[in-house]
């Protein structure tokens, strides 16, 4: 086995050498957020002695059991040492000074950790010579939750820490710290925007890649009332006092119960309430002072290089997983028109726009556009408006699993542009047909446009404006063309991505 050892600000770490690349796993970027500094800002990483073996991934943070079952969660929820970077790069060279990517990962902010086989980088950091770097965040009740005696937001802390560590260590990996890009999916694609709003985070990266933004950005006082009814859950105070007395492996339990009867609080916490994710991240007014989309507007993001865009079918995933694909009527369409249209008029708006479509259509049709696809948009128009370079995609490809019935749905992108087809998405994406010709040319087509993008801030197609609204299709045969849904931006042209009310 051949091994490389290189020197971090913190002390030696030893990576080996596979397929080509030097790969590091389980770096510490931070303390351990337990005892004393748990539910605290993350705190500066103690020095060791002698070289650290770096062959491991670190142990996920706290979460729920999501999709994976229980069992398997507590299987890899050992140790501690939570807040970990791993790095692939061709050459641990200083000089080399190639391009950085850094990959946040998504689960609804309260389930995911870096070291899933879905996230593995070889491909990107073989296929585009560069350096990627993913790291562990905190989620759920230890990265998001509003308590009092902590400060809000503690995974974006958390994701801010380890970029900081990226600046100031992987010069020594190859990697040059002036080109970095920060890249994610979903709750990832929602942390990389907050990124862009956040003043702790300036500075720290020059390039954005955001995949499918959630538009759930919470108020302060409706994170503080979801906390309340966590600690509930638990018997406790929304506090870090009280809860610090819970083990954080034990406290997931609190949260994963109010995720299962969130609906009872609907004449509260409105459109949250039907999404089972008590977790976004919370505009304080401090660490993360106002939406991504107003920041946005005004500027924030004028000197960084944006890259954004959403899947056709979204909400299509979230069904299939529900089992209600084909079992929906108009009841459920009306219900969710109602809920999440634009403006009190969005069911009869939406019911106009789209004349032909069945109750199942509207249904998955408003959710994917409320959660995914119009954030997402919007984001590149306020970036737009700002006086920043946006470049826009949206992929149509459908994958080829469970017949072809997902459609270009929510996570396709991960497995296309990390390559790993057969690794947890991937999974059910891709169950039951191999992975066909045109998936592994567009998966290709993923990393050149991304690895293009993260080198010279053009992904190979025009930037996104008010004029034209020209945007990437990802398909079988990717073409460049206006905005493809147009009559759902049409229909939330005039809707604000303000933060999600408490309401009384």
């Amino acid at each position: 086995m051949t091994t490389t050892v290189v020197r971090t600000a913190a002390g030696a770490v030893r990576g080996r050498r596979e397929g080509g690349l030097t790969v590091f796993r389980g770096i510490p970027f931070a303390q351990p957020p337990v005892g004393e500094a748990r539910f605290a800002a993350p705190r500066p990483v103690r020095a060791w002695e002698g070289t650290r073996e770096a062959y491991a991934f670190g142990p996920p943070p706290p979460q729920e059991a999501g999709i994976q079952g229980r069992k398997a969660v507590e299987e890899m929820l050992r140790g501690d040492d939570w807040l970990t970077v791993n790095v692939w790069t061709p050459e641990a060279d200083p000089a080399a000074r190639r391009s950085v990517m850094v990959w946040i990962y998504g689960g609804a902010y309260k389930i995911g950790h870096a070291g899933s086989p879905g996230y593995d980088a070889q491909h990107l950091a073989r296929d585009g010579d560069l350096v990627v770097v993913t790291l562990n965040y905190r989620v759920g009740v230890e990265g998001f939750a509003r308590i009092d005696g902590a400060p809000a937001n503690r995974g974006l802390l958390d994701q801010v820490a380890a970029l900081e560590w990226v600046r100031d260590n992987v010069e020594a990996f190859g990697g040059d710290p002036g080109q970095v890009t920060v890249f994610g999916e979903s709750a990832g694609a929602g942390s990389v925007a907050s990124l862009l709003a956040m003043p702790a985070a300036r500075g720290l990266f020059r390039r954005a890649v955001a995949q499918s933004v959630p538009g759930t950005f919470f108020s302060d006082e409706l994170a503080r009332d979801i906390a309340s009814a966590i600690a509930q859950e638990a018997g406790l105070r929304p506090t870090a006092a009280d809860l610090a007395t819970v083990d954080p492996r034990q406290l997931t339990s609190a949260s994963e119960a109010l995720s299962a009867r969130m609906t009872a609080y609907t004449d509260r916490w409105g459109r949250v309430a039907p999404t089972s994710t008590p977790f976004s991240p919370v505009v304080d007014g401090e660490v993360l002072p106002c939406t991504p989309w107003q920041a946005l507007a005004t500027g924030a993001g004028r000197d960084v290089d944006l890259l954004v865009g959403h899947n056709r079918d979204e909400f299509r995933l979230f069904l299939a997983i529900g089992g209600l694909l084909g079992t929906l009527g108009e009841e459920q369409a009306s219900w969710a028109l109602r809920t999440f249209g634009p403006g009190p008029d969005g069911e009869r708006a939406y019911r106009a726009a789209f004349p032909g479509a069945t109750p199942g259509e509207l249904f998955e049709r408003v959710q994917t556009d409320w959660l995914f696809s119009m954030p997402s948009l919007r984001l590149a128009e306020a970036q737009h408006a700002g006086g920043g370079p946006a470049h826009v995609y949206e992929l149509t490809w459908p994958a080829p699993g469970a017949g072809g019935g997902l459609g270009a749905c929510h996570g396709l992108d991960i497995p296309l542009l990390f390559g790993t087809f057969e690794a947890d998405l991937g999974n059910l994406l891709f169950a039951g047909s191999g992975v066909p010709a045109e998936a592994e040319e567009l998966s290709a087509r993923f990393r050149r446009s991304w690895t293009a993008f993260a080198r010279t801030g053009d992904p190979g197609w025009p930037a996104y404006d008010d004029d034209k609204r020209l945007v990437q299709v990802l398909d079988a045969v990717p073409e460049v063309v206006p905005y493809p849904e147009e009559t759902a931006r049409r229909l939330w042209e005039d809707h604000e991505f303000t933060p999600l009310p408490l309401l009384k």
